[in-house]
Protein backbone atom coordinates (compact mmCIF):
# COMPACT_ATOMS: atom_id res chain seq x y z
CA UNK A 1 0.00 0.00 0.00
CA UNK A 2 1.47 3.43 -0.84
CA UNK A 3 1.30 6.16 1.50
CA UNK A 4 0.54 9.97 1.17
CA UNK A 5 1.32 13.17 3.17
CA UNK A 6 -1.12 16.05 2.83
CA UNK A 7 -0.22 19.49 4.73
CA UNK A 8 -2.45 22.42 4.28
CA UNK A 9 -1.31 25.77 5.05
CA UNK A 10 -4.75 27.42 5.61
CA UNK A 11 -3.49 30.90 5.27
CA UNK A 12 -1.90 30.83 1.82
CA UNK A 13 -3.69 33.20 -0.20
CA UNK A 14 -5.20 35.20 1.74
CA UNK A 15 -3.47 38.30 0.68
CA UNK A 16 -4.40 38.01 -3.25
CA UNK A 17 -8.07 39.48 -3.48
CA UNK A 18 -7.45 42.08 -0.83
CA UNK A 19 -4.48 43.34 -2.93
CA UNK A 20 -1.69 41.87 -0.05
CA UNK A 21 0.74 39.93 -2.94
CA UNK A 22 1.10 37.74 0.09
CA UNK A 23 0.23 36.71 3.43
CA UNK A 24 3.61 36.32 4.89
CA UNK A 25 4.66 37.70 8.70
CA UNK A 26 1.65 38.21 11.17
CA UNK A 27 1.03 41.73 10.54
CA UNK A 28 0.35 40.97 7.39
CA UNK A 29 -2.43 38.35 8.28
CA UNK A 30 -4.34 40.61 10.50
CA UNK A 31 -4.47 43.41 8.07
CA UNK A 32 -5.70 40.83 5.29
CA UNK A 33 -8.09 39.79 7.85
CA UNK A 34 -9.26 43.33 8.54
CA UNK A 35 -9.78 44.07 4.66
CA UNK A 36 -12.29 40.63 4.66
CA UNK A 37 -10.37 38.33 3.30
CA UNK A 38 -11.46 35.11 2.67
CA UNK A 39 -8.98 31.49 3.58
CA UNK A 40 -9.31 30.09 -0.39
CA UNK A 41 -6.70 27.48 0.48
CA UNK A 42 -9.22 25.20 2.06
CA UNK A 43 -11.46 24.94 -0.52
CA UNK A 44 -8.70 24.49 -2.84
CA UNK A 45 -7.34 21.66 -0.57
CA UNK A 46 -10.80 19.81 -0.55
CA UNK A 47 -10.53 20.39 -4.97
CA UNK A 48 -7.44 17.98 -4.41
CA UNK A 49 -9.19 15.26 -1.95
CA UNK A 50 -12.24 15.05 -4.33
CA UNK A 51 -9.55 14.33 -7.35
CA UNK A 52 -7.84 11.57 -5.68
CA UNK A 53 -11.37 9.97 -4.14
CA UNK A 54 -10.83 7.02 -6.14
CA UNK A 55 -7.58 5.90 -4.89
CA UNK A 56 -8.34 6.77 -1.53
CA UNK A 57 -9.00 2.67 -0.42
CA UNK A 58 -5.79 2.09 -1.71
CA UNK A 59 -3.98 4.70 0.13
CA UNK A 60 -2.70 5.29 3.31
CA UNK A 61 -2.93 9.17 4.03
CA UNK A 62 -1.60 11.26 6.99
CA UNK A 63 -2.64 14.70 7.20
CA UNK A 64 -2.15 17.90 9.06
CA UNK A 65 -3.83 18.30 12.25
CA UNK A 66 -6.87 20.29 12.60
CA UNK A 67 -7.08 23.10 9.59
CA UNK A 68 -3.99 21.79 8.48
CA UNK A 69 -5.88 18.96 6.24
CA UNK A 70 -7.34 17.31 8.99
CA UNK A 71 -11.21 19.38 8.65
CA UNK A 72 -11.05 18.75 4.98
CA UNK A 73 -10.44 15.10 4.93
CA UNK A 74 -13.12 15.14 7.68
CA UNK A 75 -14.94 17.07 5.16
CA UNK A 76 -14.40 14.99 2.45
CA UNK A 77 -15.24 11.10 4.12
CA UNK A 78 -11.02 10.56 3.23
CA UNK A 79 -11.10 7.67 5.49
CA UNK A 80 -9.33 6.21 7.08
CA UNK A 81 -6.59 8.96 7.88
CA UNK A 82 -3.93 9.20 10.23
CA UNK A 83 -3.50 12.76 12.47
CA UNK A 84 -0.26 14.53 12.56
CA UNK A 85 0.37 17.08 15.18
CA UNK A 86 -2.32 18.97 17.55
CA UNK A 87 -4.83 21.02 16.61
CA UNK A 88 -4.33 24.65 16.93
CA UNK A 89 -6.40 27.57 16.19
CA UNK A 90 -3.46 29.75 14.29
CA UNK A 91 -0.31 27.56 12.57
CA UNK A 92 2.91 29.20 11.32
CA UNK A 93 5.31 27.96 8.92
CA UNK A 94 7.11 25.73 11.60
CA UNK A 95 4.07 24.19 12.42
CA UNK A 96 4.16 22.98 8.33
CA UNK A 97 7.56 22.15 8.59
CA UNK A 98 6.76 19.43 11.86
CA UNK A 99 3.98 17.99 10.11
CA UNK A 100 5.90 17.63 6.85
CA UNK A 101 9.12 16.39 9.18
CA UNK A 102 7.07 13.71 11.24
CA UNK A 103 5.48 12.27 7.76
CA UNK A 104 8.67 12.17 6.19
CA UNK A 105 9.46 9.72 9.37
CA UNK A 106 6.80 7.45 8.62
CA UNK A 107 8.10 6.72 5.22
CA UNK A 108 5.67 8.06 2.81
CA UNK A 109 5.84 8.36 -0.71
CA UNK A 110 4.67 11.18 -1.71
CA UNK A 111 4.34 14.46 0.07
CA UNK A 112 1.73 16.70 -1.15
CA UNK A 113 1.01 20.50 0.13
CA UNK A 114 -1.11 23.14 -0.48
CA UNK A 115 -0.01 26.57 -0.40
CA UNK A 116 2.33 29.31 -1.87
CA UNK A 117 6.01 29.43 -2.37
CA UNK A 118 6.60 29.95 1.09
CA UNK A 119 5.17 27.07 1.85
CA UNK A 120 7.11 25.67 -0.75
CA UNK A 121 10.29 26.63 1.02
CA UNK A 122 9.32 25.45 4.12
CA UNK A 123 8.70 21.75 3.16
CA UNK A 124 12.23 22.12 0.81
CA UNK A 125 13.85 23.02 3.99
CA UNK A 126 12.53 20.22 6.22
CA UNK A 127 12.69 17.45 3.39
CA UNK A 128 15.08 18.92 0.71
CA UNK A 129 15.19 16.37 -1.78
CA UNK A 130 14.77 13.05 -0.27
CA UNK A 131 11.08 12.30 -0.72
CA UNK A 132 8.49 13.12 -3.99
CA UNK A 133 6.95 16.80 -3.26
CA UNK A 134 3.68 18.28 -4.95
CA UNK A 135 2.74 21.45 -4.56
CA UNK A 136 -1.51 22.28 -4.63
CA UNK A 137 -1.21 25.84 -5.88
CA UNK A 138 -3.14 27.47 -3.14
CA UNK A 139 -0.34 31.15 -2.53
CA UNK A 140 -0.45 34.47 -3.74
CA UNK A 141 3.17 33.97 -4.86
CA UNK A 142 3.31 30.99 -7.59
CA UNK A 143 6.61 31.26 -9.05
CA UNK A 144 8.32 27.42 -8.52
CA UNK A 145 7.92 24.77 -10.77
CA UNK A 146 7.11 22.16 -7.98
CA UNK A 147 3.36 22.90 -8.51
CA UNK A 148 0.98 21.36 -10.10
CA UNK A 149 -1.31 23.76 -12.57
CA UNK A 150 -4.33 23.35 -10.39
CA UNK A 151 -5.84 21.23 -7.56
CA UNK A 152 -7.41 18.57 -9.73
CA UNK A 153 -4.47 17.85 -11.98
CA UNK A 154 -2.41 17.89 -8.72
CA UNK A 155 -4.81 14.88 -8.01
CA UNK A 156 -4.16 13.44 -11.15
CA UNK A 157 -0.46 13.74 -10.79
CA UNK A 158 -0.70 12.07 -7.25
CA UNK A 159 -2.75 9.38 -8.61
CA UNK A 160 -0.62 8.45 -11.61
CA UNK A 161 2.58 9.00 -9.15
CA UNK A 162 1.57 6.38 -6.81
CA UNK A 163 0.32 4.51 -9.51
CA UNK A 164 4.03 4.06 -10.74
CA UNK A 165 3.43 5.64 -14.08
CA UNK A 166 5.35 9.45 -13.79
CA UNK A 167 9.08 9.50 -13.02
CA UNK A 168 9.96 12.65 -10.68
CA UNK A 169 12.39 15.24 -11.92
CA UNK A 170 14.00 18.25 -10.27
CA UNK A 171 12.03 21.49 -9.91
CA UNK A 172 12.66 25.18 -8.89
CA UNK A 173 11.71 26.46 -5.37
CA UNK A 174 11.36 30.23 -6.57
CA UNK A 175 10.27 33.18 -3.73
CA UNK A 176 10.09 36.39 -4.03
CA UNK A 177 10.66 39.36 -0.95
CA UNK A 178 7.07 40.38 -0.29
CA UNK A 179 7.91 43.75 1.27
CA UNK A 180 9.61 44.32 -2.49
CA UNK A 181 6.73 42.79 -4.34
CA UNK A 182 4.52 45.44 -2.41
CA UNK A 183 6.51 48.58 -3.24
CA UNK A 184 6.57 47.35 -7.06
CA UNK A 185 9.48 45.87 -7.63
CA UNK A 186 9.97 41.86 -8.36
CA UNK A 187 13.22 40.70 -6.50
CA UNK A 188 12.67 36.51 -6.81
CA UNK A 189 15.52 34.30 -6.53
CA UNK A 190 16.24 30.81 -7.14
CA UNK A 191 15.68 29.21 -3.80
CA UNK A 192 16.57 25.49 -4.39
CA UNK A 193 15.20 22.02 -5.57
CA UNK A 194 11.95 19.46 -4.83
CA UNK A 195 11.83 16.39 -6.16
CA UNK A 196 8.87 16.60 -8.21
CA UNK A 197 6.51 13.79 -10.16
CA UNK A 198 6.89 15.18 -13.48
CA UNK A 199 3.95 14.97 -16.51
CA UNK A 200 4.50 18.33 -18.92
CA UNK A 201 1.40 19.22 -19.78
CA UNK A 202 0.10 19.26 -15.61
CA UNK A 203 3.28 20.99 -14.24
CA UNK A 204 3.39 24.59 -14.27
CA UNK A 205 6.41 26.55 -15.59
CA UNK A 206 8.71 28.42 -13.59
CA UNK A 207 7.72 31.93 -13.79
CA UNK A 208 10.04 33.89 -16.28
CA UNK A 209 10.37 37.95 -16.59
CA UNK A 210 10.89 39.65 -19.67
CA UNK A 211 13.33 40.92 -20.58
CA UNK A 212 13.07 44.53 -21.42
CA UNK A 213 15.59 44.78 -24.45
CA UNK A 214 14.52 47.62 -26.98
CA UNK A 215 13.09 45.16 -29.36
CA UNK A 216 10.71 43.92 -26.34
CA UNK A 217 9.76 47.66 -25.06
CA UNK A 218 9.13 48.43 -29.00
CA UNK A 219 6.85 45.27 -29.29
CA UNK A 220 4.72 46.18 -25.57
CA UNK A 221 3.95 50.18 -27.22
CA UNK A 222 2.43 48.61 -30.48
CA UNK A 223 0.13 46.44 -28.17
CA UNK A 224 -0.86 50.01 -26.24
CA UNK A 225 -0.91 51.41 -29.45
CA UNK A 226 -3.91 48.92 -30.66
CA UNK A 227 -5.22 48.70 -27.11
CA UNK A 228 -5.96 52.39 -26.92
CA UNK A 229 -7.07 52.76 -30.42
CA UNK A 230 -9.92 50.47 -29.39
CA UNK A 231 -10.80 52.02 -26.03
CA UNK A 232 -13.95 53.36 -25.97
CA UNK A 233 -16.13 56.37 -23.82
CA UNK A 234 -17.46 55.76 -20.98
CA UNK A 235 -15.87 52.29 -20.11
CA UNK A 236 -13.84 51.24 -17.13
CA UNK A 237 -10.70 49.44 -18.15
CA UNK A 238 -9.29 47.05 -15.08
CA UNK A 239 -5.55 46.84 -15.82
CA UNK A 240 -3.76 43.98 -14.33
CA UNK A 241 -0.06 43.69 -13.29
CA UNK A 242 2.54 43.33 -15.53
CA UNK A 243 5.36 45.27 -17.89
CA UNK A 244 2.79 44.98 -21.29
CA UNK A 245 0.37 47.07 -19.26
CA UNK A 246 2.85 49.41 -17.51
CA UNK A 247 3.79 50.57 -21.01
CA UNK A 248 -0.13 50.63 -22.11
CA UNK A 249 -0.69 53.25 -19.09
CA UNK A 250 2.79 55.12 -19.84
CA UNK A 251 1.53 55.40 -23.33
CA UNK A 252 -1.24 57.62 -21.97
CA UNK A 253 0.74 59.43 -19.60
CA UNK A 254 -0.52 57.80 -16.10
CA UNK A 255 1.44 55.95 -13.65
CA UNK A 256 0.76 51.95 -13.62
CA UNK A 257 1.24 49.62 -10.23
CA UNK A 258 3.56 47.67 -12.04
CA UNK A 259 2.51 44.42 -9.29
CA UNK A 260 -1.20 45.86 -8.57
CA UNK A 261 -4.00 46.30 -10.15
CA UNK A 262 -5.48 49.88 -11.68
CA UNK A 263 -8.72 51.48 -12.97
CA UNK A 264 -8.64 53.57 -16.09
CA UNK A 265 -11.71 55.93 -17.65
CA UNK A 266 -11.59 58.04 -20.70
CA UNK A 267 -7.21 57.41 -20.59
CA UNK A 268 -7.00 59.17 -17.07
CA UNK A 269 -6.55 56.80 -13.95
CA UNK A 270 -9.45 56.43 -11.90
CA UNK A 271 -8.16 53.75 -9.11
CA UNK A 272 -4.70 52.83 -8.12
CA UNK A 273 -3.66 49.30 -6.81
CA UNK A 274 -6.99 48.15 -6.02
CA UNK A 275 -8.92 45.01 -4.42
CA UNK A 276 -11.21 42.45 -5.02
CA UNK A 277 -14.17 44.61 -2.94
CA UNK A 278 -13.28 48.24 -4.59
CA UNK A 279 -13.82 46.43 -8.24
CA UNK A 280 -16.84 44.79 -7.35
CA UNK A 281 -18.09 48.43 -6.29
CA UNK A 282 -16.82 49.87 -9.10
CA UNK A 283 -17.99 47.58 -11.54
CA UNK A 284 -21.50 47.41 -10.07
CA UNK A 285 -21.98 51.00 -11.56
CA UNK A 286 -20.12 50.84 -14.46
CA UNK A 287 -19.36 49.40 -17.42
CA UNK A 288 -15.83 47.73 -17.52
CA UNK A 289 -13.62 45.74 -19.63
CA UNK A 290 -10.33 43.45 -18.35
CA UNK A 291 -7.04 43.86 -19.71
CA UNK A 292 -4.34 41.24 -18.93
CA UNK A 293 -1.24 39.98 -20.02
CA UNK A 294 0.18 36.08 -19.11
CA UNK A 295 2.78 35.39 -16.79
CA UNK A 296 5.58 34.96 -18.47
CA UNK A 297 7.24 31.20 -19.14
CA UNK A 298 3.48 29.83 -17.34
CA UNK A 299 0.75 31.88 -19.09
CA UNK A 300 -1.40 31.82 -16.65
CA UNK A 301 -4.42 35.07 -17.49
CA UNK A 302 -6.00 34.64 -14.36
CA UNK A 303 -5.42 33.17 -10.85
CA UNK A 304 -1.59 33.86 -10.23
CA UNK A 305 -0.66 37.63 -9.03
CA UNK A 306 -3.54 39.07 -9.85
CA UNK A 307 -6.47 37.43 -7.62
CA UNK A 308 -7.81 40.91 -7.11
CA UNK A 309 -9.44 40.45 -10.45
CA UNK A 310 -11.66 37.51 -8.98
CA UNK A 311 -14.39 34.95 -9.94
CA UNK A 312 -17.03 37.44 -8.63
CA UNK A 313 -15.19 40.43 -11.04
CA UNK A 314 -14.56 38.17 -13.66
CA UNK A 315 -18.34 37.55 -13.87
CA UNK A 316 -19.68 40.71 -13.45
CA UNK A 317 -17.74 42.02 -16.39
CA UNK A 318 -18.31 38.81 -18.64
CA UNK A 319 -16.10 36.89 -20.50
CA UNK A 320 -16.55 38.70 -23.63
CA UNK A 321 -15.10 41.84 -21.98
CA UNK A 322 -11.45 40.62 -21.34
CA UNK A 323 -8.93 41.97 -23.86
CA UNK A 324 -5.42 39.97 -23.48
CA UNK A 325 -2.39 41.69 -24.78
CA UNK A 326 0.74 39.56 -25.18
CA UNK A 327 4.18 40.39 -27.22
CA UNK A 328 5.52 37.58 -29.64
CA UNK A 329 8.44 36.58 -27.45
CA UNK A 330 5.74 36.51 -24.72
CA UNK A 331 4.10 33.95 -26.33
CA UNK A 332 6.61 31.91 -27.81
CA UNK A 333 8.30 31.09 -24.82
CA UNK A 334 5.31 29.65 -22.90
CA UNK A 335 6.00 26.60 -21.59
CA UNK A 336 3.02 24.66 -23.11
CA UNK A 337 2.42 27.36 -26.09
CA UNK A 338 -0.85 27.84 -24.43
CA UNK A 339 -2.67 30.28 -21.38
CA UNK A 340 -3.87 28.49 -18.22
CA UNK A 341 -6.62 29.89 -16.04
CA UNK A 342 -6.64 29.12 -12.10
CA UNK A 343 -9.59 31.24 -10.48
CA UNK A 344 -10.50 28.88 -7.33
CA UNK A 345 -13.87 28.25 -9.63
CA UNK A 346 -13.64 25.55 -11.73
CA UNK A 347 -16.88 26.07 -12.76
CA UNK A 348 -15.68 29.71 -14.20
CA UNK A 349 -12.42 27.94 -15.30
CA UNK A 350 -14.51 25.98 -17.87
CA UNK A 351 -16.04 29.03 -18.95
CA UNK A 352 -13.13 30.71 -19.52
CA UNK A 353 -11.48 28.00 -21.50
CA UNK A 354 -10.98 28.24 -25.36
CA UNK A 355 -9.76 30.40 -27.39
CA UNK A 356 -9.19 34.02 -26.81
CA UNK A 357 -7.79 36.98 -29.19
CA UNK A 358 -4.59 37.84 -28.22
CA UNK A 359 -3.20 41.50 -29.65
CA UNK A 360 0.75 41.07 -30.24
CA UNK A 361 1.52 44.49 -32.08
CA UNK A 362 -0.48 47.20 -33.40
CA UNK A 363 -3.12 45.42 -35.74
CA UNK A 364 -1.43 42.48 -35.23
CA UNK A 365 -3.63 39.72 -33.22
CA UNK A 366 -3.05 35.91 -32.84
CA UNK A 367 -6.10 32.92 -31.76
CA UNK A 368 -4.23 31.02 -28.35
CA UNK A 369 -5.78 28.17 -26.79
CA UNK A 370 -6.62 28.67 -22.96
CA UNK A 371 -7.12 25.63 -20.97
Amino acid sequence: MKSLGFVLNPIAGMGGAVGLKGTDGQDILEKAIELGAVATAPERARQFLRGIAPFKHSLRIYTGAGIMGQRECVDEEVVPFEVIGTPKERTSSEDTKQAALEMHRRGIDLLVFCGGDGTARDIMDTVDMTVAVLGVPAGVKIHSSAFAINPMEAARIASAFLRGELPMKEMEVMDIDEHEFREGRLSARLYGFLLTPFQESLIQGMKISSLQTEDEIEAQRAIAKQVIEEMKEDICYVVGPGTTNRTLLETLGLRKTLLGVDVIKDRSLIAEDVNERQLLQLVEREDAKIIVTPIGGQGYIFGRGNQQISPAVIRKIGKENIIVTATKNKLYALTQKRLLVDTGDSTLDEQLRGYVRVITGYKEETIVKVE
